[in-house]
C-alpha cells in the first residue's frame, strides 16, 4: 500500500461500496495478546443480605476471541483469512480458545503454549447488558526468552503468505521491544504494512510501522497531550509523528470519531463518529484496527480504508459485547449515510465481475417499481434469497411513460431508484432507458434471472441469453392483491 495518495477533504468521504467485496481477498497476520472474553449474563433482582451488593440470577454464560483474537474475528467477519499468533497457558480456558478458533474456516491458530502463566481470561458479569464487574485472571509478565522465540518463530513463518501485519498490544506479555522491532523489520523487508495497536508508554517501541492507532487516553500518554479538540489532536499526531519514524498516526477519539494525519506535511482528515446509539464501545478498537487492516490489504488507500473502520467501529458499538460487523452491515450502513447502491451499466458490469470472481452468484430482476409496495418487498426478498448479490434494473422515466402512460411515472427514477438502494435485499441498482431490460442483461451476464410467476408461458426478455450462459431464469411467487397500477387508480380517485 502506498501513502503518497493525496489526501482527501473529509466532506468527500465516499467509499466505492465494491471495496467491500475486495475484502474477503485479505490474508492478515495478527500477533499478541490473545485473551478469552466471556460475558456472564443475568438478572439482578435484590440486593444481598450479607453485604450491600447485588446479586445476579445467572442466565447464561458465553466466550468469545479476544484481544488479538477479536482483531482476527473482525476480519473473518468480513470474509478475510486470518493467521493468529499468541501465548495460552496449560489449562481449561486455553482449550476453549482453540475451540473457539477451531470454529473460523479461514483462522488459522498458532497459539503458543507458556505453561508457567495461565491463559488470560475476561470475566464481564452483566445484568440486562448493564456492566456490574470486570474480572481479569492474567499475568502480565513478559514471556521468557524460549517462549517469546516460539512465537516470534510463528510469527516469521507466517509473514510471508500474509498481505498486512498487525500488532495487538494488550500488555499481557506475549510482545516484548525486541519482539515488536524484529517483526516490524522482517514486515517491512516483505514489503508488508504494519498496523500497531499500541498499549505500551514507549511510542518507540513501534518506529518503522506503518500505522499507529492509539486512543486518547493512549496517545496523553505518548506525547502529554489531551486531544478534546480537532486542533490538540492534529497537534498531539504531529507530535507524535516527530517522537517516532512511522508513516501515519489515527487517534481514535471516541464520540468524537477519529483523526489521521500522515507524514509528508499533510494536512489531517477528521472523521466523524457515524452511530447514533452507543450499546457497548467492548472491542471496538480491534474492529478498527481489523477493518483498517482488511481494507489496505484488499489495496485501499489508508484514507478510504480508516473511514471504512469508521463505518464498521459505529456498528459494532451499537451491538451488545464483543461484536463484529458484517459485509453486508457495511453495505448497508455505507448505502444509508451516503445514498449509494445506485450505480451506471459499466461500473454495474465491474461489480458483477468481481462478484464473480469471488465465486458468487449474481440474481437480477427489474420493474418499473413506481410506489413500491409490500408485494415488491415481498418478491425482492425472495430473489435476494436464492443469491448471494441481487441487481434491480429500473426503467428510466422516458421509458415507463412509453409502457405505461402520459401520466406515470409517479416518482421520477431518481426517487425510484434511491428507495430500492435503500433495501436490505436490493444490493445495486442500476437505470435503463430502453423499454426491456435485454442490454442490461447482455451487459452484466447474471446467474440467475427472476420475474414473477404472472410471467409464466410467456417471453422474458434475457431470459434466453441467461440460459445460453449457464443461467437459471426463476419464477417468483406472488403475493396477491398489491398492484401500483391500482394503487395509483385509487390514489388518483380518492378527492383531496
Amino acid at each position: 500500500m502506498s501513502l503518497s495518495e493525496p489526501a482527501r477533504p473529509a466532506a468527500e468521504s465516499v467509499i466505492d461500496l465494491s471495496l467491500i467485496d475486495h475484502l474477503a481477498n485479505a490474508r492478515v497476520l495478527v500477533v499478541g495478546d490473545v485473551l478469552l472474553d466471556r460475558f456472564i449474563e443475568g438478572q439482578v433482582t435484590r440486593i444481598s443480605r450479607e453485604a450491600p451488593v447485588p446479586v445476579l440470577k445467572l442466565k447464561r454464560s458465553q466466550a468469545h476471541l479476544g484481544g488479538a483474537g477479536n482483531v482476527a474475528a473482525n476480519i473473518l467477519a468480513t470474509g478475510g483469512a486470518a493467521t493468529l499468533v499468541g501465548l495460552v497457558g496449560r489449562d481449561a480456558a486455553a482449550e476453549e480458545l482453540r475451540a473457539l478458533c477451531a470454529t473460523f474456516d479461514r483462522l488459522k491458530a498458532e497459539l503458543v503454549v507458556d505453561a508457567s502463566r495461565p491463559t488470560t481470561v475476561k470475566s464481564r458479569y452483566l445484568s440486562g447488558w448493564q456492566q456490574l464487574l470486570c474480572l481479569d485472571a492474567e499475568d502480565v509478565r513478559p514471556a521468557s526468552g524460549e517462549i517469546g522465540a516460539l512465537l516470534a518463530r510463528a510469527a516469521m513463518a507466517a509473514l510471508p503468505d500474509s498481505d498486512v501485519l498487525v500488532l495487538s498490544d494488550y500488555a499481557r506479555g506475549a510482545l516484548d521491544d525486541a519482539a515488536i522491532a524484529a517483526l516490524i523489520a522482517a514486515a517491512r523487508r516483505f514489503g508488508k504494512s504494519v498496523i500497531v495497536d499500541p498499549r505500551r508508554a514507549d511510542v518507540a517501541s513501534f518506529a518503522g510501522a506503518t500505522l499507529i492507532t492509539p486512543n486518547l487516553e493512549e496517545m496523553a500518554a505518548f506525547t502529554g497531550i489531551h486531544a478534546g479538540s480537532d486542533e490538540d489532536a492534529e497537534a498531539a499526531c504531529r507530535r507524535l509523528l516527530a517522537m517516532a519514524e512511522m508513516d501515519a498516526v489515527l487517534l481514535t477519539r471516541g464520540s468524537a470519531g477519529m483523526t489521521l494525519l500522515e507524514r509528508a506535511n499533510r494536512k489531517p482528515i477528521h472523521v466523524r463518529a457515524e452511530t447514533h446509539r452507543v450499546f457497548d464501545v467492548t472491542g471496538a478498537g480491534d474492529t478498527v484496527v481489523a477493518t483498517i487492516a482488511s481494507a489496505i490489504a484488499a489495496g485501499a488507500p489508508l484514507p478510504d480504508a480508516v473511514r471504512l473502520a469508521n463505518t464498521a467501529a459505529g456498528i459494532v458499538v451499537a451491538k451488545p459485547g464483543t461484536a463484529t460487523a458484517l459485509p453486508q452491515e457495511l453495505a448497508a450502513a455505507l448505502g444509508a449515510a451516503r445514498g449509494e447502491g445506485v450505480s451506471d451499466r459499466a461500473e454495474a458490469a465491474e461489480r458483477v465481475r468481481l462478484w464473480h470472481g469471488l465465486g458468487l452468484k449474481v440474481g437480477f430482476t427489474n420493474g418499473v417499481f413506481d410506489l413500491l409496495h409490500r408485494g415488491h418487498l415481498h418478491s425482492l426478498n425472495e430473489a435476494r434469497r436464492r443469491c448471494d448479490r441481487l441487481i434491480v434494473g429500473v426503467n428510466a422515466d422516458a421509458s415507463v411513460k412509453r409502457l405505461k402512460g402520459p401520466g406515470r411515472p409517479v416518482q421520477d427514477e431518481q426517487a425510484r431508484a434511491a428507495v430500492l438502494a435503500a433495501l436490505r435485499a436490493v444490493d445495486l441498482v442500476v437505470v435503463f432507458a430502453e423499454d426491456t431490460p435485454e442490454d442490461l442483461i447482455r451487459a452484466l451476464k447474471p446467474d440467475c434471472l427472476f420475474k414473477g410467476a404472472d410471467y409464466a408461458g410467456s417471453e422474458i426478455p434475457g431470459a434466453a441469453f441467461v440460459k445460453a450462459n449457464g443461467g437459471s431464469v426463476e419464477l417468483l411467487p406472488l403475493l396477491e392483491g398489491y398492484s401500483t397500477t391500482g394503487t395509483v387508480a385509487r390514489v388518483r380517485e380518492t378527492p383531496l
